[in-house]
């Protein structure tokens, strides 16, 4: 069976010897005469014309009224959780299946990690399982939802959107709401999806998006803050921009800010790769709809998108039947020069996140087990 699934995919990919990596960038459009044209400007660093424009195309793209380019995604997320009002020693919700940036930009500002388990469907948070820890862990005293156990805030909620599959985010934004705990939404992987008809992202106080090497489109280093409010984006855009108050020549900061601007030369490119977005996707529904056909006729499980969602399939992925299964294929195939990975360890399990607080995560643990990514790269 692994040899027949590795073949199909060397035929999709048209490549019967050499190496298929997991997802490579495209560069087909306009990125070389874009840069060019940044350099000659000779406006390279964070201020230039492409970081305006590139903010603009990806409001005009997510509907999203404000957008603040950053250097990458993690400061992205980074900034939004700030920006939510996050706190050191506060807990902040999340899932234990995700990228460690997740868990990373939650602790840089000295909060936890509180995780509660996935659903299957998927891949990111359970709306029926995050309902269940409010109703029987939490208390609102004050307007503010506290943790019975520790008594500790619970200062946002952070579901991811894996692989660009949507998670049920419109019944989290209800359940966050109902609880009066800002909702940020990861969606690092998810530029192109929506759910019901609207951009993931855009369902929560602010949403961060990342532009990665291996995104759906890139701009080398690179993330987005979106948000709908003004407030926010005026104070993201002045943190992200080292709290520098505009003057003609005086150095005035008003508070602690970060080096978060994404450079115009990384801009360049990421204007060339928007133009080419609808493209990209289309391309990757293509790929993953081939999948679909295939793996119908075999015991391995492709993973398709949610119900009332449309995924930009980032990484297609597939679960095997068992861990053991899961192994060998991932030993075959990388073997014969078809790159496949695991999802990646799940987060509570990690050293330095071991011994926050993790609700039952049956569901994460067993895809965990089975779930592999196999090579998306837009054709």
């Amino acid at each position: 069976m692994f040899s027949k699934v590795t073949e199909f995919i060397r035929s999709v990919f048209i490549e019967p010897d050499q190496f298929i990596p997991l997802h490579e960038p495209r560069f087909w459009g306009n990125e070389k005469k874009y840069i060019i044209d940044a350099i000659d400007s000779t406006y390279v660093s964070s201020v230039g014309k492409y970081v305006n424009q590139f903010e603009d195309m990806v409001k005009d793209y997510t509907g999203s009224a404000f957008a603040i380019a950053t250097c990458n995604g993690t400061s992205a997320l980074h900034m939004s959780l700030i920006l939510a009002g996050v706190k050191k020693d506060d807990l902040v919700i999340t899932q234990p299946l995700s990228f460690i940036a997740t868990c990373n930009a939650i602790t840089y500002i000295g909060a936890e990690p509180l995780f509660v388990d996935i659903d299957q469907r998927t891949l990111g948070l359970c709306a029926d399982k995050l309902e269940d820890f409010f109703k029987g862990k939490t208390r609102i005293l004050e307007g503010i939802c506290r943790h019975i156990a520790t008594g500790k805030k619970i200062s946002a909620c952070v579901p991811m959107h894996t692989f660009g599959h949507p998670t049920e985010i419109e019944r989290i934004a209800e359940i966050c709401l109902k609880y009066s705990v800002p909702l940020v939404e990861d969606a690092a992987e998810s530029l192109g999806s929506t759910y019901k008809g609207q951009h993931t992202g855009t369902f929560g106080l602010v949403g961060a998006i990342s532009l990665n090497g291996n995104k759906t489109i890139t701009s080398g280093g690179g993330g987005v803050i979106i948000t709908n409010d003004l407030s926010l984006a005026k104070l993201g855009k002045h943190l992200t921009t080292q709290a520098k108050v505009p003057h003609q020549w005086e150095f005035v900061h008003d508070q602690i800010g970060y080096n978060y601007r994404m450079p115009n030369l990384n801009a360049a490119l990421a204007c060339a790769q928007m133009e080419q977005l609808q493209d990209f996707i289309l391309r990757k529904r293509e790929l993953a709809g081939i999948y679909k056909s295939f793996f119908l006729n075999t015991e391995i499980q492709f993973i398709t998108e949610p119900q009332s969602s449309f995924s930009n399939y980032w990484l297609n992925s597939v679960l095997l039947k068992s861990r053991s299964d899961r192994d060998a294929f991932l030993e075959y195939s990388n073997l014969h020069k078809v790159m496949t990975r695991p999802v990646w360890r799940l987060l509570n399990t990690l050293e330095m996140f071991k011994d926050c607080i993790c609700e039952d995560i049956t569901e994460a643990e067993w895809v965990a087990d089975r779930l592999v990514n196999i090579p998306s790269s837009v054709k």
